[in-house]
């Protein structure tokens, strides 16, 4: 598929999900609450004024974090327009929700002390679009905080990328890849990231910790 029909296929994906995406209703969807401990604990370790979350969908993970550090400021990106307009609803101080491309950021540089991307960049076709904005987008010193789909055996990634994937595009779906840390490692060099954290945790989990090296440092 070419990159504009991947992105189709996630946006039609969610559209049909924004409704019930922070539902009991909400399907395989219920599963990314699991990430958001392991999140809050990452943004707990360092103080943070203004966060990035990419690929917010219906911000849950927004609507968690403003009800915690209330006094920061938070900004949701999302491909899916119908995400962003759930997302709206709730009316959030604070909290500036934008309908765009996660590949291409549509923000100033260095605008973020910390970005966030939760079970959303395996959609990416540009995934190293996704690595260079955000590099761009962040504080020197800032980080990101990345979960994602992941198997700790190449084996594995391998069929969720050659047979699991292609299927549930053709069931609607609009993943791209599942990456192992080396691969993540790999992008986050060419960014001129430093990658600091990267495990394969539990529920099949990416837990990456990348930082953008402070003004005088070597990446």
């Amino acid at each position: 598929m070419t990159q504009q029909e991947y992105k189709a296929l996630s946006i039609r994906e969610f559209s049909k999900a924004a409704r019930v995406y922070e539902t009991d209703n909400a399907g395989v969807y219920r599963m990314c609450k699991k990430d958001y401990p392991d999140v809050l604990t990452e943004l707990e370790r360092e103080p943070f004024t203004d966060l990035l979350d990419c690929g917010c969908g219906t911000a849950p993970m927004l609507t968690l974090l403003k009800q915690r550090y209330p006094d920061r400021h938070y900004t949701g990106i999302d491909l899916t327009p119908e995400m962003i307009e759930v997302a709206r609803a709730k009316r959030m101080p604070g909290v500036e929700l934008v309908v765009g491309d996660c590949e291409k950021l549509p923000f100033p540089d260095g605008s973020f002390d910390a970005v966030i991307c939760c079970q959303s960049f395996h959609h990416y076709p540009n995934v190293q679009d996704f690595f260079d904005s955000v590099a761009r987008v962040l504080r020197p010193g800032g980080r990101l905080i990345l979960r994602d789909m992941t198997a700790k055996s190449a084996p594995v990634r391998w069929f969720f990328n050659h047979v699991e994937m292609p299927l549930v595009n053709l069931a609607g779906h609009g993943d791209v890849h599942v990456y192992g840390v080396e691969e993540v490692r790999a992008l986050c060099d060419r960014a001129g990231l430093v990658l600091e954290r990267g495990e394969k945790r539990g529920f099949f989990r990416l837990h990456c910790v990348a930082r953008k090296p402070a003004k005088g440092a070597r990446a």
